[in-house]
Parts: structure tokens; C-alpha cells; sequence
């Protein structure tokens, strides 16, 4: 027991020696432990090295970064196409054709015919070559507002027919007087007077104040007193006044 205790006897000097290189020791070993690198994962296929896969892997990478793959985009709305001027001109027909076309569905009259200027309606007019429909009624018109048509001279009357215009239609036309509808002066009252083309507003007083004196106009002898009408107003009126005695 003694030579034990000899055996394991450490002066001071030894303790503390041995006290310091336990924990030098110890030191290294958790040194060791702590900077221990991380284990290199192995290749998936074992003939090929490692290397040769990290830069298959880096290359791919790069070429990602480089040509992203772009996203898939809505489809875009189908846009109308316009014609050129060269396609539009190959449906649309050519300047004859069009000239035939509208010979063959023509609704004038043709070259020759003759129309009774009071007897016809505005779609008998707008078939005489020179007559549309703004022309037709007013012919329609002005016939109604006389009583009719004594000459076909009286078309140069109308509103908008001028010289030229006349020049061409009066051709077409001829006049029945016996379709005129006089007025009957003595028992006309102011407003049918005075409508009358021929006839304005101080002859209209004139005729209504002959009939309040006299009772009564007996014929052109009475009109010919009054100042109001001239021989080419009494000319211009004979077919459209009625005194009841002639």
C-alpha cells in the first residue's frame, strides 16, 4: 500500500503540470472537433468524377441565367385586316360594268314619251329623265297651289327649274286644260284668294271689297276697273277664275 502511494505521489510542482497538459489536451480535441470540414457528397453515377458533374451543373446554371425561359403569354386577339386599295379594287365592279348595271335597272322613261303634266303624281314625274324626288313635289305643289297647268311653259315657274333645266323637260310634258280647277271668286274667301300664286294681298281686297258693294263680281268687265290688275295679271288669271256667269 505504501509503494502505491509512492508510486502515484506528485509534488506540487507535477500537479499543476499535469493539471496543465489535461487541459492542452482537451483543447486540441475540441479544436479538432470543431473545424472538422464537411463531408464531399459523392457523385450520382460512380464513372463519372466529380468535377465533370459540378461543371455540368455550373453550366446549366449559367445557361438558365443567361436564356430565362420566357412565360407563357395570353393569346392575343385575332386583329381585322384591312384591305389594300388593290384587293378592294378586285370586288368592286369596273366603271362600265356599273354604267350597264344601271342601264338595266333604270326606271326613266324613255326617249319619246310624253306625260300629261296635270294629271300625273310625283312618281310618274321622278321617271322623266331630270326629275328626282325633290323635283316632283314640287311641281305637285306649285299644280295644286294654281288649280293646274294651262301651259307647260308654267314648269320655268317651279323653284329650282331654271332656263337650262326648263329647256330639257318641256319636251316630255304636254297639258290638258280641262283638268284646271277655277276658283269661284264670289264665293272664295280671303285665305283661298290669296294663296293663289297669281293673285296677292292688295287684288285680294280689291276682289272681296267689289263683292261687298256689288254683292257680286259679274265678269272680267268688273276686274278691269279695279287698278290692282294689270292686262297681264287678267290674262295670267283667265283660266283660274270663275265669276259664275260665264
Amino acid at each position: 500500500m505504501n509503494n502505491l502511494r509512492d508510486w502515484f505521489y506528485f509534488s506540487a510542482g507535477e500537479r499543476r503540470a499535469l493539471t496543465v497538459l489535461s487541459l492542452l489536451i482537451i483543447g486540441i480535441w475540441v479544436a479538432l472537433w470543431w473545424t472538422e470540414p464537411e463531408p464531399i457528397p459523392e457523385p450520382m453515377d460512380e464513372n463519372i468524377p466529380g468535377d465533370t458533374i459540378r461543371t455540368v451543373l455550373q453550366t446549366e446554371t449559367d445557361d438558365s441565367l443567361a436564356h430565362p425561359v420566357p412565360k407563357p403569354q395570353p393569346p392575343k386577339k385575332q386583329e381585322k385586316r384591312t384591305k389594300t386599295y388593290r384587293e378592294a379594287r378586285q370586288f368592286q365592279p369596273s366603271h362600265a360594268a356599273r354604267k350597264q348595271s344601271k342601264r338595266y335597272v333604270s326606271n326613266k322613261f324613255p326617249r319619246g314619251t310624253v306625260v300629261e303634266l296635270n294629271s300625273a303624281d310625283s312618281l310618274t314625274l321622278r321617271k322623266v329623265p331630270g326629275i328626282g324626288e325633290a323635283f316632283s313635289h314640287r311641281i305637285v305643289k306649285y299644280r295644286d297651289l294654281l288649280g293646274g297647268f294651262y301651259s307647260v311653259t308654267q314648269l320655268a315657274e317651279v323653284y329650282g327649274i331654271d332656263e337650262e333645266r326648263y329647256a330639257a323637260l318641256a319636251p316630255w310634258f304636254c297639258v290638258d286644260t280641262t283638268l284646271i280647277r277655277p276658283i269661284l271668286v264670289n264665293q272664295a274667301d280671303f285665305r283661298t284668294l290669296i294663296r293663289h300664286p297669281y293673285i296677292d294681298k292688295p287684288q285680294t281686297i280689291a276682289l272681296l271689297s267689289v263683292i261687298r258693294r256689288k254683292g257680286q263680281i259679274t265678269g272680267w268687265d268688273d276686274l278691269r276697273l279695279l287698278e290692282e290688275f294689270t292686262p297681264e295679271d287678267r290674262r295670267r288669271l283667265r283660266p283660274y277664275l270663275s265669276f259664275g256667269t260665264d
